[in-house]
């Protein structure tokens, strides 16, 4: 039998605000279980057998399916369940979720009317999930001893962790309760690990708009323009973090407790991220993904169970018209996926549609700072289909095979990450949008060469991530339940935004 604390039997509410209370409660002591059995364990006791602790749950039933009147009132995709039955999820990091948990509560209460219900789930809580930011218990044990973990506590279970919701194949069970979030307790607690190892910051400090970019140049600009804006005592933005959580606060503000934990790291890690910290998570948070859509799929893989109102792609790109020049935009509408990373959680006959709301605020951005209008602003931009690829050097690929579909499929621009980042926000409900600024075309033998390729970025990267940082305060400005569009939803959807 596990070592488990005691047994908060389930309750129902239907204040929103008490049933997050319930949630934190249960998972402060599940938490604080699983964190004094673990300092026991490495302070070397024998415990009195396997420990376990369990995420918190929240559980509704509903008889009748949402009005319609009732739908079309809130104008929100999200916020309802499909039909009648029973639907729960687990929950964890009250403290980073509180917020978003509050709004899916209040929604289902408006929505439906019934009450809440908040207890233990049988989910349980992974060792490793237990430990604070700046804890390393574990590296404290010694390889023998660590081996002995498996025996006394819950390790992260992948079997448990899947994406079914998400790609629409998760198959019910008999008597098991239908899904209210795309992920569980665990998944979200995966990715929020991975996202430090990936990172090089706290996933708590991730803003709501998430900009990619596949090239060091855009960072060391937008860190330039961090630093800027910290100078500011009137700017918007409240911090500047860095990898290893280094932290900026703008000027006239007083540093907080935990900043005086961060150090840069001695070395990037393989994906570092910075925040320009806004009240409400509202500022931009920028990764720098690399090249390849592994990584694109990877990071974005992570990045969405934190639920970002938006996330956009800035990169570079490979011209294939002859009309377009060095440094010209790319708007895409449209992605051909030849990256493969996804092929098996979206297949290739799943359309990626662009998004009216994003692509506007995306057009009038490279209007805003460029300062170009009508005609003109169709000289430096083009909309089109981008065209993704795994093969860096697809040029060199026999019989002109490539370069014949990406003519079929009238593609404008190619590059490696865009269609990956399009599919992955398309299959995890989170609206996307790219725009790329050429820097080559192969086709017609205009290459990258060292002084070339220096000139043309110190040309337009200021441009470019300004173009981006703008469209992020137009879509803002706007404000979040317009971005979260129908057309990402499916016809049994969960009700979680």
């Amino acid at each position: 039998m596990p070592l488990m604390p005691a047994f908060i039997a389930p309750m129902r509410f239907s204040d929103p605000e008490a049933a997050l209370a319930q949630v934190r409660t249960i998972y402060a002591q599940q938490i604080q279980h699983l964190r004094e059995a673990m300092l026991r364990f490495v302070a070397g006791e024998t415990l009195p057998g396997r420990v376990r602790a369990c995420y918190p749950f929240v559980r509704i039933h509903t008889d009748t399916v949402v009005p319609q009147a009732v739908l079309e009132n809130s104008g929100l995709s999200y916020g309802f369940v499909a039909g009648v039955g029973r639907y729960e999820t687990t929950l964890t990091r009250p403290d980073l979720y509180g917020n978003y948990y509050l709004e899916q509560f209040r929604l289902l209460r408006q929505n439906h009317g019934v009450e809440l219900e908040v207890g233990t789930s049988n989910e349980p809580i992974p060792i490793h999930f237990s430990f604070a930011e700046n804890d390393h218990i574990e590296g404290n044990v010694p390889p023998a001893r660590r081996l002995m973990m498996r025996d006394l506590f819950d390790l992260p279970n992948l079997e448990g962790m899947d994406d079914g919701i998400a790609n629409g194949t998760w198959l019910r069970r008999p008597g098991e309760s239908q899904p209210l979030s795309l992920f569980t307790a665990s998944r979200v607690d995966y990715s929020l690990h991975r996202l430090r190892h990936y990172t090089g910051s706290s996933p708590d400090w991730t803003q709501n708009y998430v900009l990619f970019t596949n090239y060091q140049f855009y960072i060391d600009e937008f860190v330039r323009l961090g630093h800027e804006e910290m100078a500011r005592p009137d700017s918007e933005y409240a911090a500047f973090v860095e990898p290893g959580n280094v932290v900026t606060r703008r000027r006239g503000l007083d540093a907080e407790a935990d900043d005086a934990l961060g150090a840069p790291p001695a070395r990037l890690p393989q994906m570092p991220a910075y925040h320009l910290v806004r009240e409400g998570h509202g500022g931009i948070t920028m990764v720098n993904i690399g090249v390849g859509p592994a990584n694109a799929k990877t990071i974005t893989d992570h990045v969405a169970v934190l639920r970002p109102h938006a996330w956009l792609m800035l990169g570079h790109c490979a011209g294939l018209r002859n009309s377009q020049q060095l440094g010209d935009y790319v708007l895409a509408h449209g992605y051909v996926r030849e990256d493969h990373v996804l092929d098996e959680e979206l297949p290739l006959w799943v359309p990626v549609p662009a998004l009216a709301e994003i692509q506007l605020a995306l057009e009038q951005a490279v209007a805003d700072v460029t300062g170009f209008r009508g005609a003109d602003l169709k000289r430096i931009m083009r909309t089109g289909t981008v065209a993704s690829t795994d093969n860096r050097n697809w040029e060199l690929l026999p019989g002109n095979e490539p370069q014949r579909r990406f003519s079929q499929s009238r593609a404008v621009a190619l590059d490696m990450e865009s269609a990956t980042i399009a599919a992955n926000g398309f299959r995890f409900r989170v609206p996307y949008g790219t725009l790329l600024c050429v820097s080559d075309k192969p086709l017609h033998g205009e290459i990258k060469l060292p002084g070339m390729a220096n000139t043309f970025y110190r040309e337009r990267v200021d441009q470019h991530l300004r173009i981006g940082m703008r469209a992020i305060e137009l879509l803002r400005s706007q404000g979040s339940t317009r971005l979260h569009s129908r057309k990402l939803r499916s016809f049994d959807e969960v009700a979680f935004q």
